[in-house]
């Protein structure tokens, strides 16, 4: 259970391009309860939760974080093939879009404040890393957390010389062994923020420390993870995000908490939250109240409007980033590669998780396989070690 009363972290999972999960999340924190974010000790995450957590940790504006998962989405959904088009290099892409948000004296912000998981490609090992010497060393940490194998390429890149892969391999939520971490994952499961639905559950299994059912909702986020979808469905996926958040805040009645007074510096580049109906005169909340739904439903006509009746774009979310998106949608229409039509198509996504499935499955058999085998090679070499 979390407690406001002791240090806390905040750790997220990797998820491809459903990391605007948590921009909705996390404008929800900042808009409602925005001490969760400034008051927390560490971030920690692993591939694309990594990125996440590094902006945080050294106070790029959320509204900056959005624009780039979108840019990134952009610019894989342009190619005929999409991630896999010969012409489109997922982490220098993601490399330039780092040179562009982080500041100078990121690594100086960054040490302490970040926990980045790296897989070792030797052993198959975790490392976290949180000490960070300059602002290059920064980015190839960030760097090496994001390279899964074939995906992003066949070469891993290095750190201090030595070759690391995809963190979320062998530890997909740092900081989750600490009794006080806020975990989030855009996969229904039993992390803090995730998504919950009725649906059937074939089993629930752990994934790098993140528990996942297995589901045909959580088929079709792990595909969307790896191929990006459409600007609209990132916008839902945000609004989403943002949903789980406030169901977290409300079932742990964090609004009325009052917390312990830290002296965090997220830098210059946070903007103060807006705050809705804490004012002290609460004979001014209704009013507050009526005018906020007055022009929340003025600027939901000018949208509907605009970008066409089908766009859930906002409604919920804070005013930075429902704009950040709207104008995403309204000047950069998504019409995709040649080949959109048909992969977009109900019956072709069916046969696409169908296929996904059996590959998840075997991914989870494999990891726990390996770490079998990790285990008892260690234990042998022990037993040898005690003989002599």
């Amino acid at each position: 259970m979390f407690d406001p009363s002791e240090e806390w972290n905040i750790s997220f999972a990797g998820c491809g391009f459903r990391s605007i999960y948590y921009v909705g999340a996390l404008s929800c924190f900042l808009e409602r309860v925005p001490q969760l974010v400034h008051g927390a000790s560490k971030f920690g995450g692993a591939s694309s939760g990594c990125l996440v957590a590094a902006a945080l940790a050294v106070g790029v504006p959320i509204e900056q974080l959005c624009i780039s998962i979108l840019n990134l989405a952009k610019g894989a959904r342009k190619h005929t093939l999409g991630v896999f088009h010969p012409t489109f290099r997922m982490l220098q892409t993601v490399r330039r879009s780092l040179l562009e948000m982080l500041p100078e004296d990121a690594h100086l912000r960054a040490t302490g404040k970040l926990c980045v998981s790296l897989t070792r490609l030797a052993d198959g090992g975790n490392v976290l890393v949180s000490t960070f010497d300059t602002r290059e060393e920064l980015i190839q940490v960030l760097m090496c957390s994001c390279f899964f194998p074939v995906y992003c390429g066949f070469i891993p890149p290095s750190y201090h010389g030595v070759h690391y892969v995809d963190g979320a391999l062998s530890n997909n939520m740092p900081l989750f062994e600490h009794r006080n971490t806020i975990t989030m994952a855009p996969f229904s499961g039993e992390s803090d923020i995730c998504p919950k639905e009725g649906t059937f559950n074939f089993f629930e299994v752990s994934y790098g420390n993140v528990s996942i059912q297995v589901n045909t909702g959580n088929v079709h986020r792990v595909c969307s993870s790896f191929l990006p979808p459409t600007l609209e469905k990132l916008a839902e996926i945000c609004q989403n995000g943002y949903m789980d958040a406030l169901r977290f805040i409300k079932e742990r009645d964090l609004l009325s908490v009052k917390y312990s007074p830290r002296s965090v510096a997220l830098g210059e580049g946070w903007t103060k939250p807006p705050r809705f109906e804490h004012g002290k005169e609460l004979a001014n909340a209704e009013k507050a109240r009526l005018r906020a739904k007055l022009r929340r439903n003025a600027r939901n006509r000018r949208q509907k409007d605009q970008i066409s009746p089908n766009r859930t774009v906002t409604g919920i979310l804070p005013a930075s980033v429902g704009k950040v998106l709207c104008e995403a949608c309204r000047y950069n229409p998504d019409t995709g590669s040649c080949w959109s039509p048909l992969t977009d198509l109900l019956p072709t996504k069916r046969i696409i998780y169908m296929l996904t499935l059996p590959l998840l499955l075997s991914i989870l058999l494999g990891q726990r396989l390996w770490n079998e085998q990790t285990i008892d090679a260690c234990s042998r070499s022990l037993q040898t070690h005690m003989d002599h």
